[in-house]
């Protein structure tokens, strides 16, 4: 029986014995029309390529199957090149480190390396000095541009915070643009503010110069430490890296020399007009530019690390200066005849980043080239500090993280605790000497004498004259002066409080507003009176604070020579571990600090002691770490240390005159601690920078 649904084709014959297909009452598909000559149907489809007859799913946006088998042979010939890219990537980083190695002791070390030691050092004697300029110069500045106590504080605090910004973002671009341009970045920061701030006559205007000045200086140690890394063998790297750390102390020893030299000598300033005032701490802060004007000019002649070249695929620059630092070296000793043979790999890829760039070099307004190139360096600094927290670092990361901040706690906020301490003793010796007058009644009479360290208690002053004295931390108390005459007096730390003051002159005195506490003043006349601060170079400038500092920065030369002769012998984690637990032992010695000198006794010991510490925590720093990303991770680990030293400058001056146990015992844990951890520390005196 006959399905009408699925019968109703029918199959046609024709005459050419072709066969054709009609529905039920249909239409066939092709025999209604008649069969056309062969030259005919060429004829109709001339002019019409087969490339050009239209893909009728093109219609409803459906690719060609010849497009889709395109695309995915395309896709398969990236992925196959990517892996190939990749596997010869991973291939060149694995033998990079082991060639490296060699061509450096071929290239041997010598004058080059020298050479590179006093520029760098030069440079991290900048960052010293520049550790002592605000310390020393703020009892001065503070007087003369009249800074309160809340400002002076203002001051220690941004400059260290700038510093901290300073080795976070300096670190992180050194591994991005280049160690050798970083570091003239960095010095000509240094230079530049700090001269403006020679010349501000302003608060604000000093402390934005001493910011900006910080920032610059702050990246100077990361750099530094990396540079001069890329440019050692193995076998050399712990010994002359803490040779380099000596030129921190001499900072130290350049800034309290020349402060002592300098800053006491009131003669020494000059002035143009009335208003602009350069005083001889302003002529100190000059002086200390020296150290990075000679650092500056040194590097511009110094190349760039060549190990930084290699790893931007920069092969042909590498290679020139690794022949350089070869022949350099050898014909200092006498065999210019060695000649550089090395060949270097050559198939290091490059990145998507440093592709981009280099098409936007070439394209788009010069705004936008340079957006490009630094918003994608930002992203690539970024995208390298995340790669920190990569499972192979993260544990040796945070071991690190810990001693560095335990070290720096202890270390600057007993570098805080001591000169404080000493000033308080200071004080308390002073005050203990006061003299006190109660209720004394003088009529007509002349001083024509000093006053110093009195309380003068419901005393009368009738008919006196104070003509060309100096008043200094005297303080008058509910006392009577009546027909007195004062002229060309100085006062410092002076106070009237709860006086009556009657028919009294003040001629051309600093004796103002400020000076008088709760008075009442009945006909009184201020004459050319000197208003504002003024300077008082024998108060404020103590010997014992320039000599406190000189010391503690000559102590630690012992332990300098120590660490760096026994760096590479037992290695550094000993030098660490045992550095900061005999540091720790040293701060119970400080329980017997009753005078002065025992003060300054103890704190050379122990500075002493634990720059051992510090030495070889630098060294391991930029030893642990990939050369792409050593700059970032130590600018990580700088900053850090300067915000532990923040931290502990504000708990450690809390406790002075109050108690000497807690900081004490925060000294003591803090260094116990990061010296137990610094033990898990892997050991790295053998280990081939990565």
């Amino acid at each position: 029986m006959d399905d009408p649904y699925h019968n109703n084709v029918n199959q046609q014959v024709t005459e050419g014995g072709e066969y054709t297909y009609t529905q039920d009452g249909g239409y066939p598909y092709q025999t209604d029309y008649p069969p056309q000559e062969e030259d005919a149907a060429s004829d109709a489809t001339e002019g019409a390529d087969d490339d050009d007859q239209m893909y009728e799913g093109e219609y409803q946006g459906v690719p060609h199957p010849d497009e889709i088998k395109e695309a995915r042979r395309a896709a398969r010939m990236e992925a196959r090149r990517k892996a190939r890219m990749a596997a010869q990537q991973e291939e060149e980083e694995e033998n990079l480190p082991e060639q490296y190695e060699t061509i450096m002791e071929d290239c041997g070390h010598g004058r080059f390396q020298w050479m590179l030691f006093f520029v760098l050092g030069l440079a991290l004697m900048a960052d010293g000095v520049d550790g002592f300029v605000v310390g020393f110069v703020l009892p001065s500045a503070e007087k003369d541009m009249c800074i309160s106590n809340a400002d002076k504080g203002l001051l220690g605090l941004l400059v260290y915070v700038a510093m901290m910004v300073g080795a976070l973002v300096w670190g992180g671009l050194c591994d991005k643009m280049g160690r050798r341009k970083c570091l003239i970045y960095v010095l000509t920061i240094d230079l530049v503010f700090s001269f403006l701030s020679c010349f501000a006559q302003g608060y604000g205007f000093f402390l934005f110069f001493r910011f900006c000045s910080g920032f610059g200086i702050g990246g100077s140690i990361p750099i530094v430490y990396t540079y001069f890394t890329e440019f050692l063998q193995m076998d050399k790297r712990g010994e002359h890296l803490s040779w380099l750390c000596m030129f921190w102390m001499l900072g130290g020893l350049y800034a309290s020399f020349t402060a002592w030299g300098i800053i006491p000598h009131y003669g020494w300033g000059f002035a143009i007009g009335s208003e602009f005032q350069i005083h001889s701490w302003r002529l100190f802060i000059l002086v200390c530019l020296f150290p990075a004007l000679a650092a500056l000019v040194g590097v511009v002649f110094m190349p760039e690390s060549p190990r930084f070249l290699l790893e931007n695929a920069r092969h042909d620059e590498a290679w020139m200066i690794l022949r350089q630092v070869h022949d350099t070296n050898w014909k200092a000793k006498g065999e210019p005849e060695r000649v550089f043979t090395v060949s270097l790999q050559e198939n290091t890829p490059q990145t998507q980043e440093d592709e981009f760039i280099e098409i936007q070099s070439e394209t788009g307004t010069a705004f936008q080239r340079w957006t490009v190139r630094h918003v994608t360096m930002l992203q690539q600094v970024m995208a390298n500090i995340m790669s920190l927290s990569a499972p192979e670092l993260r544990l040796q990361g945070l071991f690190l993280v810990v001693v560095w901040f335990c070290l720096a706690f202890s270390y600057h906020g007993l570098g805080v605790w001591f000169p404080d301490m000493i000033k308080y003793m200071q004080y308390e010796e002073y005050e203990s000497k006061v003299r006190v007058f109660h209720r004394e009644r003088v009529e007509r009479f002349h001083f024509n004498f000093s006053l110093v360290n009195q309380i003068h208690r419901e005393g009368e002053y009738i008919h006196d004259k104070f003509a060309n004295i100096e008043i200094k931390s005297v303080k008058f108390e509910d006392s009577l002066f009546e027909n007195c005459y004062f002229e060309d007096v100085r006062s410092t730390n002076t106070f009237f409080e709860n006086c009556t003051i009657k028919n009294t002159v003040f001629y051309n005195t600093d004796l103002w507003k400020e000076k008088f506490k709760d008075c009442r003043m009945e006909n009184t006349t201020f004459l050319h009176p000197k208003k504002g601060c003024h300077l008082n170079f024998q108060e404020e400038n103590d010997i014992v604070i320039y000599l406190v500092s000189f010391l503690g920065s000559l102590a630690v030369l012992p332990g300098n020579i120590i660490s760096a002769l026994f760096m590479d012998k037992i290695g550094r984690i000993r030098i660490i571990g045992g550095s900061m637990l005999a540091s720790s032992a040293c701060t119970f010695l400080l329980l017997l600090s009753f005078s002065q000198g025992a003060v300054i006794c103890w704190q050379c010991l122990f500075y002493g002691v634990s720059v051992a510490a510090w030495n070889g925590l630098e060294v391991i720093s930029v030893e642990l770490y990939p050369s792409s990303k050593r700059g970032t991770a130590f600018g990580i680990l700088n900053g850090l240390c300067k915000f532990a030293a923040i931290i502990a400058s504000f708990v450690f001056a809390a406790f002075i005159g109050i108690t000497k146990i807690i900081p004490i015992f925060l000294a003591f844990a803090a260094l116990v601690c990061g010296g137990l951890v610094a033990l898990k520390l892997p050991e790295t005196r053998e280990k081939i920078l990565s």
